[in-house]
């Protein structure tokens, strides 16, 4: 059920039971406002013109808040460092009495629910019994599903009623670094209105229900949280996915790479039970090791494994299993691009792919709009990041998008990126066409492209400087339409990616290099 309220500065924060609690904001006034609904059992989007801050931000632009501490992809930093126990402290505490208190405004009593998964670096452990720490003291109770995925927290988040969820994870970062990333009540990621309280909050500024709060009440006695192991909720989560596979994987050969994260134990169970022979790499981990030399991020050992054994397909997580690449049986890396292009087809051709939109991000490859175009399959281009591809697709009714970094979103089975969702599917297409993957992927070619990460002390100032625009400008007008230059920040790191697509590798490389250069010389390298 879906509802258009001509109400301005409106946004959900929570839903229970029988009734929505919405916040509204002006500025920085908050009000607490309830809505009657028919079912907590239906999905409930409510499309609404919102102002938040608005000097700074317009939701009706659809611009994006940066925070001070939660980027694109939650709070990450370095653990112990940047992001720190104390930090999870008050997340947590932040949380618990946030949840708290909207149910005790909408009469109910009950101690709000909220549920945590995590990966397997050393630090998500001293991260959880933080923010268990935090919640406790706020009088929430916090459900723990131990290692696992991103995308399964986000499934129980929705499926389980819970308040909202919590993901220890920094992806596909190495594994000194962390970070936690917040998810709603619906299984999205958290609106930014709270993002923001939080940063508030642990800065000690937070002003809420028409009060500051400069320290949150602690909870007493029988009002103190409790701790709920919740293993039951990561093997539903793999009862769900099984349940997706149509076919019999009897007699496939595939290989897989969990990169030692959160997908270990997880994506064997689940390609067994459907019948796979089965090979893993990558699954011993041991708190130091996730994503090291492992992974979609280092595919090549994949590669190497696939064509050695002589599987007939490899795939490979990341860290918290949120994205896949794949292997076809030649040993060719199949990306984020080849995925969308293979499901894409499949779903037109079935009559699946509502508005005929793919949904992509700029950075996908020419090649791919160009195969598109040949199939009469329409796209969408978003900023980069899953967050935005899930917000067009949202908005839109849109059922296929991702990323060429293999962020895959599938609408219609999860509200995040899935990697062992996104293998399944993948699986599906070469079992309902009778086809490998190097055939399925044959009619896209993709233009060469070279990205180089430079790590800079000042994101913006480098992305600003006038020697380095000049640059890049000089190196746009001398591709023409034989290629393209792309130069961004990146959302969780001090980075900034430079990208260019042209005819041939060499060229590619040339103008990166050009635009490196210029940036490291004006001082910006680190």
């Amino acid at each position: 059920m879906a509802m258009d309220m001509p109400v301005s500065g409106l946004r959900i924060y929570w839903k229970k039971n029988s009734k929505i609690i919405a916040m509204h904001q002006h500025g920085c006034a908050t009000q607490v406002c309830y809505l009657s609904v028919v079912s907590s059992r239906q999905r409930i989007i409510i499309r609404l013109k919102a102002h938040f801050y608005s000097s700074i931000h317009s939701l009706d632009e659809e611009k994006t808040i940066m925070g001070k501490y939660f980027g694109t992809d939650g709070f990450r930093g370095e653990a112990g460092i940047t992001l720190t126990a104390d930090h999870a402290y008050k997340v947590g505490r932040f949380l618990g009495w946030y949840y708290n208190a909207l149910r005790e405004r909408n009469g109910n009593n009950e101690p709000a629910r909220i549920v945590i998964g995590k990966d397997t670096r050393r630090s998500s452990y001293m991260f959880e019994y933080s923010l268990v720490a935090g919640l406790t003291a706020s009088g929430a109770d916090a459900y723990l599903l131990h290692v696992t995925t991103t995308p399964s927290v986000a499934y129980i988040a929705r499926v389980d009623d819970f308040d909202c969820g919590i993901m220890i994870s920094a992806s596909h970062n190495p594994y000194y670094d962390n970070g936690i990333k917040l998810i709603d009540c619906y299984g999205e990621k958290m609106p930014e209105e709270i993002l923001l309280l939080v940063e508030d909050y642990i800065d000690g500024k937070l002003h809420v229900f028409d009060k500051e709060w400069p320290e949150l009440p602690f909870a007493h006695r029988e009002h103190i949280g409790c701790t709920v192991d919740y293993v039951s909720g990561r093997n539903r989560y793999m009862g769900y996915l099984i349940s997706l596979g149509i076919y019999s994987f009897k007699g496939v050969k595939v290989g897989l790479d969990c990169a030692n994260g959160s997908s270990w134990n997880i994506a064997k169970s689940v390609f067994d039970a459907l019948g796979a022979d089965t090979y893993v790499i990558n699954n011993k981990p041991n708190g130091l090791n996730i994503n090291n030399n492992a992974g979609s991020t280092h595919i090549e050992g994949l590669q190497k494994f696939v064509v050695e054994n002589g599987l007939d397909v490899g795939f490979a997580f990341d860290g918290d299993a949120d994205r896949c690449l794949c292997v076809d049986e030649k040993g060719n890396v199949i990306t984020g691009d080849h995925i969308l292009y293979i499901y894409g087809c499949y779903m037109k051709e079935r009559g699946k792919l509502l508005t005929n939109t793919v949904v992509t991000t700029v950075m996908s490859n020419f090649g791919l709009y160009k195969a598109f175009d040949e199939q009469g399959i329409g796209y969408a281009k978003t900023a980069v990041g899953d967050k935005y591809v899930y917000e067009y697709m949202a908005k839109n009714g849109c059922r296929i998008g991702g990323e060429q970094s293999g962020h895959i979103i599938f609408s219609k089975y999860a509200s995040t990126g899935d990697g062992i969702l996104t293998s399944l599917k993948m699986m599906e297409v070469m079992l309902a066409k009778k086809m490998p993957m190097s055939k399925l992927a044959e009619p896209l070619k993709i233009y060469p492209q070279v990205l180089e990460n430079v790590r800079v002390t000042d994101k913006k100032a480098a992305q600003d400087d006038e020697a380095v625009q000049a640059t890049v400008k000089a190196v746009a007008e001398a591709l023409g339409d034989t290629g393209r230059i792309l130069v961004r920040e990146s959302g969780t790191e001090p980075v900034v990616r430079v990208m260019v697509e042209a005819p041939d590798h060499d060229t590619c490389q040339k103008y990166v290099s050009q635009v490196v250069e210029t940036i490291k010389s004006r001082g910006y390298g680190v």
